[in-house]
C-alpha cells in the first residue's frame, strides 16, 4: 500500500544536501523511489556497488556523473555502510556543486568514527513511522496497538510482521554490524526497556530486572537512539518557583514496536497500558510534526520532585497534558495550572478522549485529540 507521506523530500533538496535518517521500513527507499528517478540513486544495499565501492570510494565520482545526469539530487541509499564516502561527497558538493540525499538507518558508526559530517553543508531530516495525516481511515485503537510501520499498520497479520521486523532488525542491524557484543544480553534487555517505556530512565532498576551491568544498560540505551529506535525526552529546565527532576524519559521510536516487545497483543481502553500506549502515541505525532516542518522548537516534558508533571513542553511555546480519559475532570488539569503559574509557556492544552472541546476560565483549551492534531 502507498502513502502520501508529509515529508516533501524534493522541496527540500532544492536548498541543500540532506541527511535522511530514520529506522529500517519505515518506508525512506519507498518515498526516495517515488520522489526520484531511479538512475539518481546509488544503493549501498546492493552487493555489487558496496563492494565496487568499498575497494575503490574515488568510483564514486563516475556513479554521480551518471546519477546528476537526471537533474535532480543524487541519492546514496545507507551511507553508514560505507562512511569513507563522505570525504567524495564533501569534495562533490564543493566543486561541483552538487546536490546529495544521504540515508541512513544508523547514526553510530557515524558518530563514533570521526567521519566527515559535511561540516553544516547538509541539513538532518527524517523519517517516522506514519502518522494520523497519513493514513486514510485511521483507526486509533489498531493504531495504539500495532504502531505505524508501513509494512504493519495495514497487515492482516501485524503481529507476524512486528515479529519479523523485530528480529530482522536485529539480525542485520545490531548483530552484523557489531553495535554489541552480547545479542542475547541485548534481546533480553530490549524487553525490560518496553516495559519502562515513556518512563524516566532508571539504569540501576534496568540493571537489576536483566542481570546486566548498569554500564553495559547505558551503552545499550545509546545504541537504541544512535540505530533511531528510540529517543530521549529531556526534562524542562525553564522552573522558576519550583525544583524539576533531571532525570529523562525514553520513549520507543514507534508505540507497536513497544506494545509488541513488552507483550501486549490486547489493549484494554480502560488500562493504565491504554493511557501509556495513547500518551506514546501524542509524543510520536508531537516529534514528527516538529521534524517535518522544520520547527526548531525542543521538545520536553516537566515533571517536579513533588510529583506534578506536564507531558509535553514544545520550546516554551506549548505545553500538552495527555489523558485517555473519555471525560476531562478539574483533577485533570493539575500539572498544567501549576505550570501556567511559572508565567513561562504561552499555551496550554489538555488533549484526550473527550469529545466535547472547551476553554476553561483560565486559558487552558481542552481538546479531542484529533481537533488537536488537525489544529497542529
Amino acid at each position: 500500500m502507498q502513502y502520501q507521506r508529509i515529508l516533501n523530500l524534493p522541496e527540500l533538496a532544492q536548498k541543500k544536501s540532506l541527511f535522511l535518517f530514520g529506522p529500517r521500513s519505515t518506508g525512506k527507499t519507498t518515498l526516495l523511489r517515488a520522489s526520484f528517478p531511479e538512475k539518481a540513486m546509488i544503493n549501498l544495499l546492493k552487493s555489487q556497488v558496496f563492494l565496487t565501492l568499498s575497494q575503490s570510494p574515488a568510483l564514486l565520482r563516475e556513479m554521480v556523473a551518471e546519477a546528476s545526469s537526471t537533474g535532480t539530487p543524487v541519492v546514496i541509499d545507507e551511507i553508514q555502510k560505507l562512511p569513507v564516502l563522505l570525504d567524495e561527497v564533501h569534495d562533490l558538493i564543493e566543486s561541483q556543486g552538487i546536490r546529495f540525499i544521504l540515508t541512513g538507518s544508523s547514526a553510530r558508526k557515524l558518530k563514533r568514527s570521526g567521519v566527515n559530517l559535511l561540516a553544516g553543508r547538509a541539513w538532518e531530516c527524517q523519517l517516522f513511522p506514519l502518522t494520523v495525516g497519513e493514513i486514510g481511515n485511521f483507526s486509533l485503537d489498531r493504531y495504539l496497538l500495532y504502531g505505524g510501520l508501513p509494512q504493519v499498520y495495514p497487515s492482516t497479520d501485524p503481529e507476524e510482521e512486528l515479529d519479523a521486523y523485530i528480529n530482522t532488525y536485529l539480525k542485520e542491524e545490531i548483530k552484523e554490524e557489531a553495535l554489541v557484543q552480547n545479542i542475547v544480553s541485548f534481546s533480553r534487555f530490549l524487553k525490560v526497556a518496553a516495559l519502562t517505556n515513556s518512563e524516566q530512565l532508571n539504569f540501576a532498576k534496568v540493571s537489576q530486572d536483566t542481570g546486566i551491568a548498569a554500564s553495559s544498560v547505558r551503552s545499550y540505551f545509546e545504541v537504541l537512539s544512535d540505530t533511531f529506535l528510540g529517543f530521549l525526552l529531556e526534562p524542562w529546565k525553564g522552573s522558576q518557583r519550583r525544583k524539576e527532576v533531571a532525570t529523562s524519559k525514553f520513549y520507543f521510536f514507534d508505540v507497536g514496536v513497544a506494545n509488541f516487545l513488552r507483550g501486549n497483543r490486547l489493549l484494554n481502553r480502560s488500562t493504565e497500558e491504554f493511557g501509556k500506549s495513547f500518551e506514546h502515541f501524542i509524543a510520536m505525532e508531537l516529534r514528527a510534526w516538529l521534524s517535518y516542518r522544520r520547527i526548531k522548537s525542543e521538545l520536553t516534558f516537566w515533571r517536579t520532585t513533588t510529583g506534578l508533571e506536564v507531558d509535553f513542553i514544545v520550546g516554551n511555546e506549548m505545553a500538552v497534558e495527555v489523558k485517555s480519559t473519555t471525560k476531562v475532570n478539574d483533577s485533570d488539569l493539575k500539572g498544567l495550572r501549576a505550570l501556567k503559574e511559572e508565567g513561562v509557556v504561552s499555551r496550554f492544552f489538555l488533549v484526550s478522549l473527550d469529545e466535547v472541546n472547551r476553554q476553561t476560565d483560565d486559558g487552558i483549551r481542552i481538546l479531542h485529540w484529533r481537533t488537536f492534531l488537525a489544529q497542529l
